[in-house]
């Protein structure tokens, strides 16, 4: 996808989260641990804030302050947040930014924010009952992203274990596939990329009966069983 592409969908996807904060705040999101809208909001704005430091200042240390409790006030910081986010993220994507893995540039995090406030506008959405879609094409970066970026960086942090086998996922929308982990896949698992993405994220259980199976099923579902995702 090409870079600005991120930035159109990122801001529709900010302005989507943040119909939400017109919701129950005290809902809890279910996908989320613990957590309510309330919490998932100061979460996607905080780190708003966070990488809009790792930008202007190339840090990862930057601690952001406390979200306010006001609902009123909530929604108007949020939207401050995004705005920061969506102007420092206007620079040169190939400009040097401080990163979580490489490329450390400004373009990692246009694609990261990007597949970010996707998952959790999804998150936001599903927490009040709201029949939620993901764009199928930027679904696809987002399972791309799993395996060249959040998969390897579990790895690297030995936060997870590298998979010994592949599976094969098959985007039944967009006809697109993908392979996760080495050598031929031993499992093909196949579904609409959004369902997929919710999959990689364990939003959606290797097991749920929207998803495919070819192969040897178990074993498939033993490579996505790691900590591939934070």
């Amino acid at each position: 996808m090409d870079p600005a592409e991120f930035l159109v969908h990122l801001r529709r996807e900010l302005q989507a989260f943040a119909t939400c904060l017109c919701g129950d705040l005290s809902a809890r999101v279910t996908t989320c641990g613990d957590w309510t809208l309330r919490d998932l909001a100061e979460h996607l704005g905080r780190s708003n804030e966070w990488v809009v430091a790792a930008v202007r200042e190339g840090r990862g240390d930057y601690q952001a302050p406390e979200a306010p409790t006001d609902p009123v006030e909530l929604a108007a910081w949020f939207d401050r947040t995004g705005a920061s986010l969506l102007e420092v993220l206007q620079q040169d994507p190939s400009q040097d930014a401080w990163t979580i893995y490489p490329p450390h540039t400004v373009g990692f995090w246009r694609r990261r924010r990007c597949l970010e406030t996707l998952l959790h506008r999804w998150d936001a959405e599903h927490a009040l009952g709201i029949d939620s879609g993901m764009d199928p094409e930027l679904a696809g970066e987002g399972i791309a992203e799993v395996i060249d970026t959040i998969a390897p960086r579990q790895i690297a942090l030995g936060r997870a274990a590298s998979p010994t086998t592949a599976v094969r996922l098959l985007a039944t929308d967009t006809d697109a596939s993908w392979v996760l982990g080495p050598g031929n896949p031993v499992a093909t698992v196949a579904s609409t990329a959004p369902n997929l993405l919710l999959m990689l994220w364990n939003r959606l259980s290797s097991g749920d009966p929207a998803l495919g199976w070819e192969g040897d099923h178990a074993a498939g579902r033993e490579v996505l069983s790691g900590a591939l995702v934070p």
